[in-house]
This record gives C-alpha cells, sequence and structure tokens, in this order.
C-alpha cells in the first residue's frame, strides 16, 4: 500500500478521535485535548498499532476508546486493499497551544518511508506557512 494512503487512514483515525465523538468506533465520547492538558508535559502520544498510551496520562475511559481505534485502523487498511503489517508506526500526539487544539501523525510503512505531519483544529488541517516566494502553503510534512 502507498504510503500516502497509509497517511491519510492514520489522519482519519487521529482525527475521529481528536473530534472527541468517535463515530468511528461507535458513539463513544472522549476528550483527548482535556487529558493531554492533565498530563505532565500538557500532551499526550498514542500508538495506534499497539491501541496504548506511550507518554502522558488516560483515564480508564480514553485507554478503553484506544483499543478501539486499534481494531479500527487495522480495519480501515484492510478495507482499503492493505494489511496492518504494511505499517511499522503509526503514532499520534495531542496538544492545545494559545490558539487551538493540534495533533501530529508519524507514520513508518514496512519499507521504511517515515513521515511526520502536524494538523491543527478539529477536523484537523494542516497549519499555513508561507514559503520562500511569500505563497501561503500547507506547512510539509517531515521527513
Amino acid at each position: 500500500m502507498k504510503h500516502n494512503e497509509l497517511r491519510a487512514i492514520v489522519h482519519n483515525t487521529a482525527d475521529s478521535l481528536a473530534s472527541g465523538l468517535g463515530f468511528l468506533i461507535g458513539y463513544y465520547k472522549t476528550d483527548v485535548f482535556a487529558e493531554a492538558a492533565r498530563s505532565e508535559d500538557g500532551s499526550i502520544t498514542i500508538d495506534l498499532l499497539e491501541g496504548r498510551v506511550t507518554r502522558g496520562t488516560a483515564s480508564k475511559s480514553l485507554s478503553e476508546a484506544i483499543v478501539l481505534y486499534k481494531d479500527a485502523l487495522a480495519r480501515l487498511v484492510t478495507q482499503a486493499g492493505g494489511s496492518p503489517s504494511d505499517l511499522r508506526e503509526a503514532t499520534v500526539r495531542y496538544w492545545s497551544d494559545a490558539i487551538e487544539r493540534r495533533f501530529s501523525i508519524t507514520v513508518e510503512d514496512a519499507n521504511g518511508r517515515r513521515t511526520s505531519t502536524e494538523f491543527a483544529g478539529v477536523p484537523g488541517r494542516r497549519p499555513k506557512v508561507i514559503d520562500a516566494q511569500g505563497r501561503l502553503r500547507p506547512m510539509p510534512s517531515i521527513r
């Protein structure tokens, strides 16, 4: 499966969790940003492949939802014609800044291609930056 397809699927999964409604896993209300704010460094990092929090603290309810998102991610990859083994890493970090809620995803595919992409707001969209020619463009992913 192509890397950008995997990245889109991981984004959609992370965005569903960010929404707080969890329609991807059935109606399951959570507030990942509030829980991130209560964590030690103001963020929470989730490994979507393992279905667990790797940094920060999560409530029992959020932890249960994360396990359901693990299964949802595998289902989405399979429905798109891939295999969960196409992903080596699928992590998402949630935090809030002074302006809005933010999250970043890191995706590594089975071929070793790895990218990190930041999103702002809910639904998540890439923040805009000014490029070298003075044009407003989406913030590039980090490879």
